[in-house]
């Protein structure tokens, strides 16, 4: 697969504690001069990011990010801001804490809570992978298919760990049909974004790719 076919999976990111206007005018000028799928920026970048550039770029965000904490009222209300302000995807954190007590009903109804805030725009669903067991992982590939998700994604990259191999397989086993898979958090080469593609991820999120493909030494997320 040709780099530039690569990139058009990925969501370039840009999710530190702290970046400056600059950085996410650096990113998005990447993303449309290289085509990725989107960019991926918190959400006090949105409205201005959306302002700045209008429909020249794809706007991703994240919302419960990046340890899922919050109650479901506050992640719908983040969605519901970050899309009127110009979002087109958002990016959930699932409440880690409830699937550890095996609240995996109580995880679905967010989840599609969160979805009936977003109505037609992308919502992604981060399960981080890296503190599940597998009992865990396929109970969430289940809830994030009930509850009418658009994607399932492996990681934040705030985590003990990032995509692999295996689980983007057992999401192939476990999800349904119309479900996707965005792989995040540790793509670190070209052959890693070559393998999860390969692999039947239809996104990668990754800061990296684009500096992969220039030949840089790159590091984060």
């Amino acid at each position: 697969m040709e780099i530039r076919e690569m990139l058009k999976r990925v969501d370039h990111t840009k999710l530190q504690a702290f970046c400056t206007w600059e950085e996410i005018q650096a990113l998005c000028e990447e993303a449309m001069e290289y085509e990725t799928a989107s960019v991926c920026i918190p959400p006090a970048y949105v409205e201005r990011v959306h302002e700045t550039y209008g429909e020249k770029i794809n706007i991703c965000t994240v919302i419960g990010f990046p340890l899922g904490y919050q109650v479901t009222a506050a992640k719908v209300t983040e969605a519901q801001e970050a899309i009127a302000q110009g979002c087109n995807e958002v990016d959930m954190v699932i409440n880690i804490t409830d699937v550890k007590n095996g609240l995996f009903d109580k995880v679905e109804e967010e989840i599609r809570q969160v979805k009936k805030a977003c109505g037609d725009h992308i919502l992604k669903v981060i399960i981080e992978t890296c503190y599940l067991t597998e009992e865990e992982k396929i109970a969430m590939c289940h809830a994030v298919t009930n509850a009418g998700a658009d994607y399932i994604k492996t990681s934040t990259g705030f985590g003990t760990g990032g995509a692999t191999v295996e689980d983007v397989k057992l999401f192939k086993e476990h999800m349904g049909q119309k479900v996707k898979i965005k792989a995040a958090g540790g793509v670190s080469s070209l052959e890693d974004l070559k393998t999860f593609i390969e692999l039947g991820c239809d996104r990668i999120g990754t800061s990296r790719a684009i500096g992969l493909c220039k030949g840089e030494l790159t590091k984060g997320y």
